[in-house]
C-alpha cells in the first residue's frame, strides 16, 4: 500500500469511529434498558446531571425572586427572553444578564419544571422544560422554559432562557397537581 492509501485508509477509519461514537453520545438522551420486558431508562450521564443542576438552581432562583443569583449563573452576554401570548396576543421581551441583576428582588412564585429533554453537543447543552407557575396561592399560567447552555471551563453556563407564557389548553399543570396548599 501506498502511504496516500494508508492515510486514506486510516482517516476512513477515524471517520467511522468518530461517527459511532456520536451516534452514541445522542442517543443517550432517550437510552433506555429493557428489565422484565419493560423499557427503564439509564441514568443520566454526569454532564446531564450538571446541565440539570443548573436548571434547578436557576429555578431555585426564579422562585425566590433572586435575580441576582440567576444572572450569576448566566454568561456575560447572557439573555432571558419571553414569549407571552394571552386573549390572542402575542408579546415578546428580553432582559440581558445585567438588566436581570439591574432588576433586583421580585416576589417570590412556584415555577415547577417537568418532563425535562436534556440534549448535549460537546460543550453546548439545551434543555426543554414544560412548567406551570403559580402566584399568590393560585395557578398564573403554564409554558415550556426552554434553556441553552455552554461550557465554560469546568461550570455550564445559561446562554439563553426562552420561556413561554400560556393558558391551558395550550399547556398543562405538572403532573402531580397542584403545590401544597395552592388551588
Amino acid at each position: 500500500m501506498t502511504p496516500a492509501s494508508l492515510i486514506r485508509r486510516a482517516t476512513q477509519r477515524v471517520t467511522v469511529l468518530c461517527a459511532a461514537v456520536c451516534l452514541l453520545l445522542t442517543s443517550t438522551a432517550h437510552a433506555q434498558r429493557v428489565i422484565d420486558g419493560k423499557p427503564v431508562p439509564l441514568p443520566p450521564s454526569p454532564a446531564h446531571a450538571a446541565v440539570l443542576a443548573v436548571v434547578d438552581s436557576a429555578l431555585a432562583a426564579i422562585n425566590t425572586g433572586d435575580g441576582n443569583a440567576l444572572s450569576d449563573m448566566m454568561t456575560d452576554s447572557g439573555q432571558v427572553y419571553a414569549a407571552r401570548e394571552r386573549d390572542g396576543m402575542r408579546t415578546f421581551s428580553m432582559r440581558t444578564a445585567a438588566s436581570q441583576r439591574a432588576a433586583g428582588r421580585r416576589p417570590p412564585i412556584i415555577e415547577r419544571g417537568f418532563d425535562a429533554e436534556v440534549r448535549i453537543a460537546g460543550t453546548m447543552a439545551w434543555v426543554w422544560l414544560p412548567y406551570d407557575l403559580w402566584t399568590d396561592g393560585k395557578w398564573s399560567h403554564c409554558g415550556v422554559d426552554q434553556f441553552t447552555l455552554v461550557q465554560v471551563q469546568s461550570a455550564w453556563r445559561i446562554v439563553n432562557l426562552t420561556y413561554s407564557v400560556e393558558q391551558p389548553p395550550a399547556c398543562r399543570m405538572h403532573p402531580s397537581g397542584p403545590p401544597k396548599g395552592n388551588r
